[in-house]
């Protein structure tokens, strides 16, 4: 037989207590709830006892003695039953009262009762009178109240209502008659409420009968054929009924008999209390009484004890309240849960710990905790599979470093691959956890598990680990199948690709993987490995970017975008730093991206890249790369020695160099001549400004030694002495004097000034270069751009010329100087000998009359009357012929009138100091200009402005 373990998980509290002594009489009944404990006594009375077991107050209730009682548990109602000893033949005096314990009236000085609601006769003449031996309430929706009262019998009477205000409702039950067909009494009752159903199990010394009270009428079923005495009926939390017999507790359900516990012993009091099964055990041998606490769920004694003769058992305040005969009071209380582990990890009941807190439903931290120690206790027995399965129950609470420390010994790495396992599967690993997990499969070469923890069985179930970490681990163990798996299951493109190019070069498979992903996704990893990608698959790689960004190469595609998507697309020089090692592929990349695409956003960006590609000799550039193409030895011989716009190479030269060399000059060439194309199509005429960046196409230009691309900037940007420069650097008299020619003609917007220039540079050449002066002489003649004298002092600084260079130019202009005296002095004469006559006229008519002789009038010819008008012009008017106007003559007021608002202009452009500057910058000869203003008298005239405070 199985012996139940025995525990003292209970103890005795508020030792020594009793009935208060203001109690006097016999307790008959009692109840707790609300954290009162309520007495009725044999005398009428009911007292409160507080938690010190103190009479709070007690009250007369009934006459006789008070039968039963019952507190309600959600309203501070007291039910009592009892014999108000009022003989009358008409009534019984068994009733039921409600007392409303809110409401206490004070009856004298000392005493206080509380209010009666209502007082209601049990026995009527429907229900005729029989002895009571069970009672029981229950609370439905307050104030309903449904009460059963049970009869020796064997009937019950029910009342169901607002007792307080009498609107009830009666019936009776009756139990089977018993088989001999005598009427059994009533020896316990119990609710049981299944949502709006309630039932009623009735126990009579011979059966258990259940009554379904939502049926009209209620429907009786008897549960079983034998039954108990008084006080050995209970409900359990879940109720279900409990009758103790004396060869076991019987449990029942609605539909019969359940579990059954074998405990021999007479059944003075069955309880129960917090899940606990409450039986008080007469010995049938010493006739003594023993408490037994049962932990039905544990199958263990939860405490156990002597006890004397119990009257009444109660549970209030979380204590099993015992009262004696004797009326002291036993009070005992359950441990807390700590003092009840402490005393099994003593005694190492491990299991019984474990089964107790989940029974008690304890929090999940506590049973981690007892978890653990069972662990260690196990792990200290070196039972490693079981304390191992003990420590992955406690996996979302215990730190799984605890546990790993444990186990990180070879000998044990099976347990710990399951606790990394399990811990994965709850999602609670941390990277170091993935990392662990996936060595200890590569140490055991467990090819299945890992398998299956990498691809999940199927493929497609969600990740549950760190994806770096398994990807990391994998490659350093050499599962690279596995490490690119669980990329591209990830969605890590980058790492899967770093896989296929660092660890297994497989350079094709990857270009091919790059295909199949979105332009993004493309974008971004290209980015990151296309250093790689172009060091061995470069031209695979360019097709790759051109289909990027140029939408798939599709015309129709990329004509009908708007401007929006194609900032969508990548820009070619998102991936510039890729060719870092491998210019020419870049070169490559964008020649055939500008084919493609006109409208690019990015076109200035490319052809600035691009012309630093063609004009750079060793192919490549600063902003790329610090390593060069070629050997420094080569690329300093080859630009010591002069190439296509910089150099000219003789046939000496060429035999000179190898076919190397030959084949780098070749390459300088065809990209200069390229790079010169991309100037002039990239700055056409049309153009108001380039494609490209003026500044830094200079730069280059200048750093490579690139004339003809310095020549056409210059140009562009009319800096034509720079273009001199270049020529005068190059040491190239014939392209000097053709690039005058072209820039330095005036009637085409030239600039004539650039034949000083070249003439200055001849005169300082200190070389012989008689051609070369006379055909600029020739020009400036033309021109008229210098002086005479400037020009022989001018040339005067070169030794190696001579007089001859210059005797026919200054011939010719000392004639044409000659000329011009000549002409001058005439017009001197000229001048001179009208500004006489006109001073003549003056004085003459300042002092001489004047004979007006005309006989007709100028204006209409007719003969001359009075009144007429004579002026000085000597010109003659009638009257009425002159109008209004007869103060100035109408034959002479024109060209005066001229003559004033040329005076006026005069005057006015004295004051236009920018229009003086412009002519004078204008001029071939200044000094003519300035002759000119003090000519008309303009710049003689200085207006002084006057005193301040004058």
């Amino acid at each position: 037989m199985y012996q139940w373990r025995k525990f003292e998980f209970f103890e005795e509290k508020a030792a020594g207590r009793g009935v208060p002594a203001e109690i006097a009489a016999g307790v008959t009944c009692c109840s707790g709830g609300r954290g009162r404990v309520a007495v009725g006594c044999d005398d009428g009375t009911v007292g409160l006892l507080d938690r010190g077991f103190r009479l709070s107050y007690g009250f007369q209730a009934y006459a006789s003695s008070v039968l039963f009682l019952q507190q309600l548990k959600q309203r501070n109602v007291l039910i009592t039953v009892g014999d108000d000893d009022q003989p009358s033949s008409h009534s019984s005096a068994i009733c039921l009262k409600v007392f409303d314990l809110d409401k206490v009236q004070e009856e004298g000085s000392s005493t206080t009762s509380p209010f009666c609601v209502q007082i209601l006769r049990i026995f009527t003449k429907q229900f005729p009178q029989a002895k009571i031996t069970s009672f029981v309430v229950l609370e439905e929706a307050p104030p309903i109240l449904l009460i059963a009262i049970g009869l020796d019998n064997g009937s019950i009477y029910c009342i169901k209502g607002d007792i307080a205000r009498e609107r009830i409702t009666r019936f009776m039950l009756q139990v089977e008659a018993a088989s001999d067909g005598t009427s059994s009494p009533i020896t316990g009752l119990g609710f049981r409420v299944e949502g709006q159903a309630h039932q009623l199990f009735a126990v009579t010394p011979s059966s258990v009968t259940l009554f379904s009270l939502h049926d009209q009428p209620p429907r009786r079923q008897t549960l079983d054929q034998i039954g108990c005495e008084t006080n050995a009926v209970a409900m359990s939390d879940r109720t279900d009924l409990i009758i103790g017999r004396p060869e076991a507790v019987y449990f029942y359900e609605v539909d019969g008999r359940g579990p059954c516990w074998a405990f021999d012993g007479e059944k003075k009091f069955v309880g129960w209390f917090r899940g606990y099964l409450l039986c008080i055990i007469e010995d049938q041998r010493s006739q003594n009484n023993t408490l037994n606490v049962y932990d039905l769920k544990n199958r263990l004694i939860a405490h156990s004890m002597p006890v004397g003769d119990v009257s009444h058992f109660v549970s209030e305040w979380g204590y099993i309240i015992l009262i004696m005969s004797d009326k002291k009071i036993l009070c005992i209380g359950e441990k807390d849960m700590e003092s009840k582990l402490d005393m099994l990890f003593k005694k190492n009941l491990y299991t019984v710990a474990i089964n107790l807190v989940q029974s008690q439903q304890a929090d999940p931290a506590s049973t981690a905790e007892v978890l653990r120690k069972y662990g260690d206790h196990l792990y200290g027995k070196q039972e490693y599979d079981e304390a191992m399965s003990q420590y992955i129950h406690t996996i979302g609470h215990l730190e799984p470093s605890y546990v790993i420390q444990k186990f990180l010994d070879a000998k044990r790495i099976y347990n710990l691959t399951n606790y990394l396992e399990i811990l994965h599967d709850r999602g609670l690993a941390s990277k170091d956890h993935t990392t662990l997990l996936l060595n200890c499969y590569t140490k055991l070469k467990d090819v299945e598990k890992l398998n299956h923890f990498i691809k999940d069985e199927d493929g497609i179930g969600e990740i549950k680990f760190d994806v770096e970490t398994a990807i990391r681990v994998c490659r350093v163990a050499g599962y690279h199948e596995h490490a690119m798996f669980v990329a591209k299951k990830a969605g890590r493109h980058e790492l899967y690709l770093k896989i296929l190019l660092e660890d297994l070069g497989r350079y094709d498979e990857a270009l091919q993987y790059i295909s199949s992903l979105e332009a993004n996704q493309a974008g971004l990893t290209i980015k990151e490995y296309g250093k790689i990608l172009v060091e061995h698959r470069p031209a695979e790689t360019v097709e790759i970017l051109l289909r990027l960004c140029t939408d798939g190469g599709d015309p129709t595609t990329r004509r009908g975008s708007n401007s929006m998507h194609l900032l969508m697309i990548p820009s070619p020089m998102d991936f510039v730093n890729i060719f870092v090692h491998s210019p020419k592929y870049l070169m490559e990349f964008l020649e055939n991206y500008t084919k493609a695409v006109k409208d690019s956003p990015a076109q200035t960006e490319i052809h600035n890249t691009l012309l630093e590609l063609y004009i750079s000799k060793d192919l490549s550039f600063p902003s790329m790369s610090q390593e060069n193409g070629f050997e420094e030895l080569n690329i300093k011989e080859i630009q010591g020695k002069e190439v296509a716009n910089g150099y000219k190479l003789g046939p000496r030269d060429k035999a000179n160099m190898g076919k190397e060399d030959l084949s780098i000059v070749k390459d300088i060439v065809d990209r200069q001549r390229k790079g010169l194309a991309l100037l002039k199509s990239a700055w056409t005429s049309e153009m108001d400004d380039p494609l490209y960046d003026v500044d830094l196409a200079l730069i280059i230009c200048n750093t490579n030694a690139f004339k003809d691309g310095l020549l056409f900037l210059y140009e562009k940007l009319k800096l034509y002495k720079e273009v001199i420069s270049c020529y005068k650097q190059a040491h190239d008299h014939e392209g000097l004097i053709a690039c005058c020619k072209k820039l330095g003609d005036s009637s085409q917007g030239g600039d004539p000034a650039l034949w000083g220039d070249l003439l200055k540079y001849f005169g300082e050449l200190g070389e012989d270069c008689f051609k070369e002066v006379k055909e600029v002489l020739t020009y400036i003649e033309k021109e008229d751009v210098l002086p005479p004298i400037v020009v022989l002092e001018t040339l005067s600084k070169n030794p190696c010329l001579t007089l001859s260079v210059v005797k026919d130019y200054i011939a010719r202009k000392l004639e044409q100087e000659s000329k011009l005296i000549e002409e001058d002095r005439k017009s001197i004469d000229k001048y001179q000998d009208e500004t006489e006559l006109m001073k003549r006229e003056i004085e003459d008519l300042r002092t001489n009359a004047k004979v007006f002789q005309l006989s007709k009038c100028t204006m209409c010819t007719f003969t001359l009357d009075l009144p007429a008008v004579h002026f000085m012009c000597m010109h003659s008017f009638h009257l009425r012929c002159l109008g209004d106007n007869e103060k100035e003559c109408p034959e002479c007021a024109p060209e005066y009138r001229s003559v004033m608002e040329a005076k006026q202009k005069l005057e006015h452009n004295a004051r236009d100091h920018d229009l003086f500057f412009r002519q004078l910058r204008g001029s071939k000869d200044g000094f003519s200009v300035v002759a000119d203003y003090f000519s008309k008298g303009i710049v003689s005239k200085t207006a002084i402005p006057p005193e301040n405070g004058r």
